[in-house]
């Protein structure tokens, strides 16, 4: 499990995630991910994968009994190669623990990126204590998600639907089932404290509509599912928020409409791929609207531009003086934005949003208003670097 310190006001790049369901925007790491990962390609349709749910609410007690045999311990080993203080190599294999859950009887499962980051074996741990080699299908550092396969019979999987997080509300209960500090299948139980919470990934991007939960999550909990009361998945533990190391009831999980649509991808492709705009940009407050009369009360100013990026061949300009209004500074004098194909944005997580429904190459007409004057500028999305640009 990883620490995540609180949000950055400031948008540094905005891209989309191909799909839909989760939109990303370039930040400064705040957690700690070490290490590299490797990628097997493998393409299967993903419809198998998110199975249905029905019936009413269940107990703690029978979404355990339900889905604890779904949930899989993962130990992950990886060989040191790199040099220590002293410039020698060859150190001590370095040894990892977290969750997962089976999501289809072919053997897929999902876990965080971080869990199996750099891993050279990947061990995953059924709950009638078989044991089986895993192998990375395909993950994704921009969303913390990985896909692992293990070659198990379909009768000895228990696969866990997802659920549409879009319809998941604050107060909300949940259980959050996984291996805190190696304690095999532990449930704990809370509530969704909050929604639309934004965690920062492993390569420097953010990662938005995150839901925040109180049930207590710890190290060994990465990876494991967050259920709501019909014992479908609403998303993945990730991160705490944590001064002293330990849970302090302030956890989240990765929506499971995001999973979906980074699961679908992996399986089919191998990989996920992201179209990206290249602009560093804030939302337009009405205080600076009225003390420097913008043309517009709502949008996004354009506080500057990436060389060679979407957005800088498109010709979009960035902003050239900064200003201070209410103890908060922007750059003003550069495009402002209103609109993207026709839907209004006011905030740099709805062009996110936006965006989040296109691939690279696909071309979006963006409404600005530059020196007063509203226009449309039509841009051709590049793809989403590996890490944050700047």
């Amino acid at each position: 499990m990883t620490r995540v310190s609180p949000t950055q006001v400031a948008a540094l790049a905005v891209v989309g995630l191909l799909g839909g369901g989760a939109a990303l925007l370039g930040a400064a790491v705040f957690g700690a991910f070490d290490g590299r990962t490797t990628t097997v390609l493998q393409t299967e349709p993903v419809s198998a994968a998110i199975p249905a749910a029905s019936g009413g609410g269940l107990s703690v007690n029978e979404i355990y009994r339900r889905s604890a045999p779904g949930v899989v311990q993962i130990n992950t080993r990886s060989d040191s190669s790199s040099g220590d203080a002293l410039g020698q190599f060859g150190g001590p294999p370095q040894q990892a623990l977290g969750s997962g859950f089976v999501i289809d009887r072919n053997g897929h499962i999902v876990t965080n990126y971080h869990v199996i980051d750099g891993a050279d074996e990947i061990d995953v741990s059924f709950s009638n204590r078989d044991t089986l080699q895993a192998t990375i299908v395909g993950s994704d550092p921009s969303t913390d998600l990985a896909v692992l396969k293990v070659d198990a019979g379909s009768r000895a999987l228990t696969p866990l639907p997802l659920a549409d997080s879009d319809r998941v509300q604050v107060g909300d209960e949940v259980v959050a089932i996984g291996n805190p500090f190696g304690l095999e299948r532990t449930a704990t139980a809370g509530i969704v404290s909050a929604l639309q919470r934004a965690v920062t990934a492993p390569n420097g991007y953010s990662i938005d509509h995150v839901i925040q939960t109180d049930a207590p999550i710890n190290q060994g909990n990465s990876g494991g599912p967050l259920l709501n009361t019909r014992g479908e998945v609403i998303g993945v533990n990730s991160q705490i928020e944590t001064r002293s190391g330990g849970n302090v009831g302030i956890g989240f999980a990765v929506p499971s409409n995001t999973v979906k649509n980074v699961v679908a991808q992996i399986l089919q492709n191998g990989q996920v791929d992201r179209a990206y705009l290249g602009i560093y940009a804030r939302a337009v407050e009405p205080e600076l609207a009225r003390l420097f009369r913008l043309p517009v009360d709502a949008g996004l100013l354009l506080e500057s531009v990436e060389d060679g990026s979407a957005a800088d061949r498109a010709g979009l300009e960035g902003g050239t003086e900064q200003v201070v209004v209410s103890g908060e500074s922007y750059r003003l004098g550069g495009d402002l934005i209103v609109a993207a194909d026709g839907e209004r944005v006011a905030s740099v997580e709805a062009l996110r949003d936006v965006l989040a429904a296109r691939k690279p190459g696909d071309t979006i007409e963006l409404q600005v208003y530059r020196d007063g004057k509203k226009r449309t500028v039509t841009v051709e999305l590049g793809r989403l670097p590996t890490s944050p640009q700047g």
